[in-house]
Parts: structure tokens; C-alpha cells; sequence
């Protein structure tokens, strides 16, 4: 009997840290559920959590988003993966609701791992995109994007058989 080649596809998207945080590296896949998505995140290399002080914003937890554009080029250094535009938002929703937006990442002691589900969208929606781990917190309020900050790693969604 033959073998259903769909039923080895994986949608996952494998993170790697930029110019401003070189060390970041992880992996998210994307399960179908009933109903939406079940989202499962393992990331290393986190910068540990700062305090917001002065006028700057904490490092940490880290916002984490689906960006528009499945491109993880650097541009510039310092201010890298701006080519991935903003955050995936097919049905124009406002910020906090959109597709893109997922909760924060919690660094302990540089790891972070944890596992949600979303009604948002399918896994097969969101090949082609990308995955953004940001250096602040999403505050989900502000417009467009959440004030998140920099974005410290990204990772294009694709589907891969095996």
C-alpha cells in the first residue's frame, strides 16, 4: 500500500538570531487541530529578562509574531529582518487580533518553550511567512505591531516532508 505523502508533511519554521542576538536558535511547528492550529515553540539563546529602566523598554519577554513576508534577510544590522514587513493580518483586524499576533516568549535562562492553540488559521495558511521573535514585550494595543521592538531572530514557515 502506498503512502500518503501529505501525511509526512510537517509546517515548521526553523529560527536562527541575528546581528543582535547571533546565539538565538529554535524551531516551531505548526499542528492542524479541530478548529485551528496547535503551535509548538523550543527556542535557545534568548537574551535573560531586563528590567525596564529610564526610558527604555524591558528586554523580555520576548514579543512573538507571523510576519507578512517569508523573508529573513538582514538589511540593516542594526536594525535587522525588516524585509519581513508586518505582522500577518489577512482578515484586517486591529492589533491584538490579528493572525500574526502569539503570546509572548518567557526566557528562562535563555530557554523558552511552550504550546498553544490558535483559531486563527491552518498550518498550510501560514507557509510562507515568517516567524519573528522580537527583543521586547507586544504590549497588544499598539498600531500597528505592538511596540515589540527589535527583532532579534526570524525563520521562514515551510513545509517539509519527513
Amino acid at each position: 500500500m502506498e503512502k500518503n505523502p501529505k501525511s509526512n508533511t510537517q509546517i515548521e519554521s526553523h529560527i536562527i538570531g541575528g546581528p543582535l542576538a547571533p546565539q538565538i536558535n529554535g524551531k516551531v511547528t505548526f499542528k492542524e487541530a479541530p478548529g485551528g492550529t496547535i503551535v509548538f515553540v523550543e527556542v535557545r539563546g534568548l537574551p535573560l529578562y531586563q528590567e525596564a529602566a529610564d526610558d527604555k523598554a524591558p528586554i523580555g519577554p520576548h514579543g512573538f509574531h507571523i510576519h507578512e513576508n517569508g523573508i529573513c534577510e538582514i538589511g540593516n544590522p542594526q536594525d535587522p529582518f525588516l524585509a519581513a514587513g508586518g505582522h500577518w493580518n489577512p482578515t484586517k483586524q486591529p492589533h491584538g487580533n490579528h493572525a500574526g499576533d502569539l503570546p509572548v516568549l518567557f526566557s528562562n535562562h535563555g530557554y523558552a518553550s511552550m504550546a498553544f492553540f490558535t483559531d486563527k488559521f491552518k498550518p498550510s495558511e501560514a507557509i510562507g511567512h515568517a516567524v519573528i521573535i522580537h527583543q521586547n514585550p507586544d504590549d497588544f494595543r499598539s498600531q500597528p505591531a505592538g511596540n515589540a521592538g527589535k527583532r532579534l531572530a526570524c525563520g521562514v514557515i515551510q513545509a517539509r516532508i519527513g
